[in-house]
């Protein structure tokens, strides 16, 4: 028998958007199409998880909103595992292109978020469980010359720092997608759809793929642990106060951005044969906390404020002038970052030296208002340095949300330009 395609429409929708992008895009497209056929058909006849009891309820099946006044992925309580995709816009393909492309991102990430297969998904029971899986989009400075737009760039890439030595397979990036849940095989399944979707209009440039404490492992809400055995987050503004909306939402960008915010993703490489050879007193002077519990050295909990004035039995700053806390303080919460880190870990080298560290994620509404002079205190002076090489860096503009039916980066790309 003939497999029906239940959703004609919707495939006829996505050869539309992708015709004119490259000479290839049709091809890729009417594949695509064959595609959802297949998928349909299978996924009608099994159950969502395939075989076994279903999952325990608010685990595989807990979903996050895709539609609202701000994309998903910030705000968001932080999943275990991410992968950061960033692309390059293939030559020629402009304006009109790139709306159709975010059309096509659009469409896909609200359907997987929910537990939906995309459109041309062959593999729909990976769907089935979204874990919490969120899509977020970003412009790169190309993306806006691409488009032919750059005086509305609100961001550029980061000027270079003494401690940076990047590599240029880290940096850069015309469009980045964060993609972020509670389970590392819906990441994974989402990451392949997305590229699929580009692979008409863009390249791959660099994928990073972190991952945090699995889901249910530490309590709801606590601060995450770097591979330092660090807390790493503590001072983050609290998801829904006025200071939140003021840090990272802001008010003050262009028009199109309003709802929306900046990014900075930073390759961190950690250096954890030396860190291992430093005693415990040695770890928690250059970080300024303790590392059991995270409180300042000057306090008894996390989340004490740390006094910077007080001085130990010598005179000396109980806290270092060049303790990492102390350089990277921010007093006014209008000014702070928003941190949303993950660690990554790759394959050791032949000699056994680890390749690990942070893919360090900052949100705000202002690079240069917040994120520099934090970063530019650390790089004058900051003990974490001995121990930490930035090796990638990369700076996006987060456009708003969208409501059903619109599609990301709409207020840029909309059809008052087209």
């Amino acid at each position: 028998m003939t497999a029906v395609n239940p959703t004609p429409g919707g495939v006829s929708r996505r050869r539309l958007l992708s015709r004119g992008s490259l000479a290839i895009g049709g091809a890729a497209v009417a594949g695509a199409a064959l595609g959802a056929g297949v998928g349909a058909g299978v996924g009608r006849s099994r159950a969502p998880g395939g075989e076994g009891a279903p999952p325990s309820a608010g685990l595989g099946t807990a979903t996050e909103p895709f539609f609202g006044e701000h994309q998903s992925g910030i705000e968001t309580a932080p999943q275990a595992s991410a992968a950061f995709l960033a692309l390059d816009l293939s030559e020629g393909v402009g304006r009109e292109a790139i709306a159709r492309l975010m059309r096509l991102l659009t469409d896909d990430a609200a359907r997987l978020t929910q537990g939906k297969p995309a459109l041309a998904d062959t593999e729909p029971e990976l769907a089935a469980l979204p874990a919490r899986l969120t899509v977020t989009f970003g412009f790169g400075p190309g993306l806006f010359r691409s488009a032919g737009l750059p005086h509305l760039c609100p961001v550029s890439q980061l000027p270079g720092f003494r401690v940076d030595q990047l590599e240029e397979r880290w940096c850069g990036g015309d469009l980045l997608v964060q993609i972020c849940a509670d389970d590392p095989v819906t990441v994974t399944h989402a990451l392949r759809m997305i590229v699929k979707d580009a692979r008409p209009f863009a390249s791959v440039r660099w994928v990073q793929q972190g991952f945090r404490r699995a889901a249910g492992v530490a309590p709801s809400g606590a601060t995450q642990r770097n591979l330092m055995g660090q807390l790493d987050g503590t001072v983050n503004p609290a998801p829904g106060t006025a200071a939140f909306a003021a840090a990272v939402w802001g008010v003050d960008g262009p028009p199109w951005l309003r709802g929306g915010t900046t990014m900075v993703v930073r390759r961190i490489r950690i250096e954890l044969e030396t860190w291992d050879a430093v005693d415990r007193a040695g770890k928690e002077f250059a970080v300024g906390r303790r590392l059991d519990d995270g409180a300042p050295l000057t306090g008894t909990a996390e989340h004490d404020p740390p006094d910077f004035d007080a001085l130990n039995e010598r005179g000396f700053p109980v806290i270092s002038e060049f303790a990492h806390i102390r350089r990277a303080h921010v007093a006014d919460e209008r000014l702070r970052i928003l941190r949303r880190p993950y660690n990554y870990d790759g394959p050791p080298g032949p000699d056994g030296q680890p390749d690990s560290g942070l893919i360090f994620v900052s949100f705000q509404a202002d690079v240069d208002r917040q994120f520099l002079p934090i970063q530019r205190r650390l790089d004058e002076m900051d003990l974490l340095n001995e121990w930490t090489t930035p090796v990638g860096s990369a700076v996006f503009a987060i456009p708003p949300g969208c409501a059903e039916g619109g599609f990301i980066g709409e207020t840029l790309l909309g059809d008052r330009w087209l």
